[in-house]
């Protein structure tokens, strides 16, 4: 067995999948071997999902059924929303508050036990939205809205956040935006996911596990950092490349470049910038689209995607959801309402060759300690 310290897990294999691939070199992002520009641009997200979870993209039969088990477990009991208002009434941040409502959900889930991964993943992932939109409307004074069966689960999560059907260009983009963020590989929030997985735990741990580690600033934060930066800009009255600038000289780093995988543009941001422009053009508001194109192509010349320092997927999707009106603190919360696709599928793929995740850790304490009662110390 190899000795040698692999800090943060980097470069090690532990797993075999079938599910998602990243090719960091030339910026491509595969799901079981489709590409995501075409997946974003030709399939909604139950059709990922289908695909993640079944192992093909489904029939339109298929997918109807698919549609009407997810919108049939949409409804979330009374007791879990209470809790909900409770923790937005109380202050509490929108992951926090994920976090506690998936766990809840498990005491009123009287099959968890008993049903495998998948049917046990159907009902949290149809709840989550139920569960983020009504934290917003409890925020903002306002009951919860019913989930709509017939909507899609891009536009019934729109519809119950706002209380109004969302037009076809908001709802084909956050469709997009979920499908860009179902997987992608084995990340830290998918590997927690995997590690409690394999245990035998049931999936609803996985999931509440994925969240908290989604909630750290170094995994899932980084588009609300770029809005609160893209904000910063706009209040200072500079110009975005003097705004940047004068940020570089003072060692402060900007977020939405640089991916551990990734040395070249992000393949989700590329997409996602285009659909920053078509909303742009809609709305005849190109401001956030004109400060992050700046942006970008100021530090492209300074070098730094040259030295692998690249947009990444956050640096665009957050001006994508301000578009569509969406408050800061829910955009990691809508990546965990995503991403859960690809935890529940790493998941079901993992246990069916499953092997407890044990790694080992390098002892560097004291080798013989003396010990000394206590009536001596």
């Amino acid at each position: 067995m190899s000795n040698e310290l692999k800090r943060g897990l980097e470069g090690v294999l532990v797993a075999e999948s079938e599910l998602s691939h990243v090719d960091g070199e030339v910026g491509k992002l595969v799901y079981r071997g489709y590409d995501i520009e075409e997946l974003a641009r030709g399939a909604s997200y139950e059709e990922v999902l289908h695909l993640l979870w079944h192992g093909s993209l489904p029939t339109r039969a298929e997918l109807e059924d698919f549609r009407a088990e997810l919108a049939a477990e949409r409804t979330v009991d009374d007791e879990v929303l209470s809790t909900v208002r409770t923790l937005a009434d109380a202050g509490d941040r929108p992951m926090a508050a994920l976090r506690t409502a998936v766990s809840m959900l498990s005491a009123y889930d009287g099959d968890a036990e008993e049903e495998g991964v998948l049917a046990e993943g159907a009902r949290i992932t149809a709840k989550i939205p139920t569960v983020l939109a009504a934290f917003e409307r409890a925020r903002q004074g306002e009951p919860p809205v019913d989930p709509d069966p017939d909507l899609s689960h891009a536009g019934n999560f729109l519809y119950m956040l706002t209380g109004t059907e969302p037009d076809a260009v908001s709802e084909e983009t956050f469709d997009m935006a979920l499908t860009l963020h179902a997987d992608h590989g084995l990340n830290a929030s998918t590997f927690t996911a995997l590690v409690i997985g394999s245990t035998m735990a049931d999936v609803y741990s996985s999931v509440t596990g994925g969240i908290g580690a989604l909630s750290g600033s170094l995994h899932g934060g980084a588009n609300q950092d770029v809005m609160e930066m893209l904000h910063e800009v706009d209040a200072s009255g500079k110009d975005p490349v003097e705004w940047v600038r004068d940020a570089r000289e003072n060692d402060r780093r900007i977020p939405g470049f640089g991916h551990r995988v990734y040395k070249v543009k992000d393949p989700r941001a590329r997409i996602l910038e285009g659909k920053l422009r078509d909303l742009a053009d809609s709305s005849g508001d190109r401001k956030w689209l004109e400060y992050t194109t700046a942006i970008e192509s100021h530090l492209a010349d300074e070098g730094l995607v040259e030295k692998g320092i690249a947009p990444n997927v956050d640096f665009y999707s957050g001006s994508v959801y301000d578009a569509m009106g969406i408050p800061m603190d829910l955009y990691t919360p809508i990546f965990a309402m995503s991403r859960v696709g690809g935890w529940i599928a790493h998941v079901h793929e993992y246990q069916a060759d499953n092997r407890l995740i044990r790694p080992r850790a390098r002892y560097t304490g004291p080798e013989a300690a003396e010990f000394v009662p206590i009536d001596e110390r």
